[in-house]
């Protein structure tokens, strides 16, 4: 634990001005950001005796190492440099919303020549109109189903359009009339647009107009005894009320507006956000969050809008934004949605009428979240919590494994040997530190071992051996060895170890690939991949990190230098999450071994020209047709494909000439050989066929 004190900075050098600062750990990992209208009198607050401290914000300056600030020239610049910060570096004692899931959006995809309308989650592209969220994505299809009777836009996805202009022939939708079907050319793109454009302002909230404009139509159809397209109008008035009536007017004047409510107690806070456009409530979505700092009302609802309005501009930014309380001071934030919005914003809070009720409403529906997310939290927390006390108690640990990183090895008969590194903290994978490793039979410059490719001992000693190695170095180029301490590292003649991949500089705070050692290292495997992986620390001087393995066949716990295994009851917590850990190691590991072979598989004789990209290469096969056709070009003929100079081109002759032609493709169920003239580079066959070019057995039997 740091004392603060230790890095205090002087008194006179902070300077008193907007700012945004930062608290860094011992390993330069940002731990905190946040911005202040005075940068001296604010920081002052951290630097105050202990005890008179919130107990989060106790733990986070006894956490960090380092403070430092930047300097702006207003409060909105800082409150836009504070958000760029927290999402480029997710600090761990930050104000950061979950959502409890990822909520559907009506998108209807304006980038496109003909727009599609189709259900989205994750981030928002651009030029794409999204409407919602909701909070299913059945809700969603229901709606979609009755305006597509007045709206006939594609909902279809590009591979079956393509398909329907292929063939000429329209999907279902096209021949029900709820598609205008403009695969077929039933309709002009700039029409179809149109009829998209109609979709999204009637979705938008501007409805009367359009109602009043198909009962004109109704009417006049009558009078001039069209009595046909007299009742389809009709029809058609009737689905856009019933879509109407899937959202209730809340608000008479049309209004468009977010509602944010906020629930809390003294260690969490839940966000409930109604979004309404044209007086109807559209979306709705909620988050939870740990108070890991002292925070009022007013800083969780500005954190809020920052989480909702951060990446939005224009329409996105409704004029009026209603909340329970203020942040303090509100002119900047308001001007900040205004700069988003481009026009201006009103933030308040509402206090009588229509308005005032819907919040009521938002805020039950906010205490209902937190007493949802509470009761669901503490089963959690008491199991995770419950799984780690078993796991320190049965390997006899000083501490609780709060990081644990486990290790797999997995090939094809000993081809594509790769490795997988995952990582559990606190009892949650945390996917952004997985790692996954080729296996090379070296460290560095130097060979550590030869023979087959399927030795998983050997493999586990190397995986093990150049992942703490880096750990190592990346601690020494750091500055972290105290005066005196050796590494214990003995690397190859000119460095260390391999050069850490992708390293980052030292002052962005952003994790490094390998910078922070875990407290228990996990392998998948017995009593000599563990033996493998403690060697390997031990080689290193690394003694302050447990190793276990988890075997499969009766799930037992070995551990290093121990002739029995330790066996945990079937029903242990411990046992359930030491099997998770191996499990997901093992998933992953599986999935980067059948990516490498299947590469591997479709390699051809274009992947051996240097610096040939995938675009270039497929303009040559467009170009040729066949590899087959390309090797009997001749170097002019290979200049005429755009981006081909002279140098490449000789460059891919020379390739050609060297790699012999592929094996002819086989059909294994009927012994056929396959007609080469149309040789792409890779194993092809017809749908369904089976196809071999004499590559390994690919038996899942034989894969681990």
């Amino acid at each position: 634990m740091a004392d603060p004190s230790s890095y205090r900075p002087k008194p006179g050098e902070i300077p008193d001005s907007p700012g945004v600062y930062r608290f860094r750990d011992e390993h330069s990992r940002v731990i905190y950001v946040g911005k202040a209208k005075s940068l001296r009198q604010r920081l002052a607050n951290y630097f105050q005796d202990l005890a008179g401290l919130h107990p989060r914000t106790r733990s986070m300056v006894t956490t960090a190492a380092s403070v430092e600030w930047t300097v702006v020239s207003t409060e909105v610049e800082a409150l836009q440099l504070e958000y760029s910060w927290i999402k480029e570096y997710d600090p761990r004692f930050n104000v950061k919303y979950r959502d409890d899931k990822s909520y559907p959006y009506l998108a209807v995809t304006m980038n496109e020549e003909f727009p599609r309308v189709q259900v989205m989650r994750g981030h928002k592209k651009k030029g794409v109109r999204y409407f919602g969220p909701y909070t299913h994505a059945w809700a969603i299809r229901d709606t979609v189903d009755l305006l597509l009777r007045v709206f006939p836009v594609r909902t279809c996805s590009a591979g079956v359009f393509k398909n329907a202009a292929r063939t000429g022939r329209p999907c279902l939708l096209g021949y029900i009339d709820k598609c205008s079907a403009p695969c077929v050319d039933r309709i002009s793109a700039e029409d179809h647009r149109a009829l998209a454009e109609e979709f999204s302002d009637f979705m938008a909230g501007r409805t009367g107009a359009y109602l009043r404009r198909l009962e004109r139509r109704m009417t006049e159809a009558a009078e001039e005894m069209e009595y046909e397209r007299a009742a389809r109008l009709r029809d058609d008035i009737g689905a856009l009320k019933k879509a109407m009536e899937k959202s209730a007017v809340v608000l008479a004047d049309a209004t468009d507006a977010d509602l944010i409510a906020v629930a809390e107690d003294e260690l969490e806070a839940a966000v409930q956000i109604f979004h309404v456009r044209g007086g109807r409530v559209r979306g709705q979505r909620g988050w939870v969050t740990d108070k890991v700092e002292e925070i009022t009302t007013g800083a969780l609802v500005e954190h809020a809008l920052q989480q909702l309005y951060g990446e939005e501009t224009g329409d996105a930014v409704p004029r009026e934004v209603l909340v329970p309380a203020l942040p303090d001071p509100v002119e900047p934030v308001q001007q900040w949605l205004t700069e988003r919005r481009g026009s201006g914003v009103s933030l308040r809070i509402p206090q009588r009428g229509d308005k005032r009720a819907l919040m009521e409403t938002v805020e039950r529906n906010a205490q209902q979240a937190l007493v949802l997310h509470k009761t669901k939290r503490a089963s959690d927390l008491t199991t995770r919590s419950r799984a780690l006390e078993e796991i320190t108690d049965a390997l006899e640990l000083d501490s609780a494994p709060l990081r644990i990183e486990c290790y797999d090895i997995s090939h094809l008969q000993g081809d594509d040997v790769v490795a997988s590194m995952v990582v559990f903290e606190d009892g949650l994978a945390r996917k952004s530190e997985y790692r996954r490793f080729q296996i090379k039979g070296r460290v560095g410059d130097t060979q550590i071992w030869h023979g087959a490719g399927q030795d998983d001992v050997r493999s586990m000693h190397e995986v093990i051996t150049r992942r703490f190695r880096r750990y190592l170095a990346e601690k020494e180029r750091t500055g972290e060895w105290t005066d005196g301490e050796d590494p214990g590292v003995e690397g190859p003649p000119g460095g260390l170890a391999e050069p850490p991949e992708n390293t980052l500089t030292e002052d962005d705070g952003r994790p490094r690939r390998f910078a922070y050692p875990p407290q228990l290292v996990v392998v998948d495997g017995g009593a000599p991949q563990v033996a493998a992986a403690r060697r390997a620390l031990d080689e290193l001087g690394i003694d302050d990190i447990a190793v276990c393995g988890l075997a499969k066949r009766l799930e037992e716990v070995w551990l290093p230098g121990e002739t029995d295994p330790v066996v945990l009851p079937r029903t242990s917590e411990g046992l359930y999450l030491l099997q998770r850990v191996r499990d997901e190691a093992h998933r992953f590991a599986i999935t980067y071994q059948r990516v490498k072979r299947a590469k591997r598989f479709r390699a051809g004789p274009l992947d051996d020209v240097p610096g040939l990209g995938e675009t270039r290469k497929q303009a040559l096969i467009k170009h040729f047709g066949s590899v087959k056709r390309l090797r009997s070009a001749t170097i002019d003929q290979i200049r005429e494909v755009p981006g081909i100079g002279r140098k490449t081109a000789e460059t891919i002759v020379a390739a050609l000439d060297r790699a012999a032609p592929a094996a002819p493709a086989v059909n294994t169920a009927t012994g056929e050989i396959m007609d080469d003239t149309e040789e792409p580079g890779q194993a092809t066959g017809s749908p369904g066929e089976p196809v071999t070019t004499g590559a390994p057995d690919e038996r899942r039997g034989q894969e681990r």
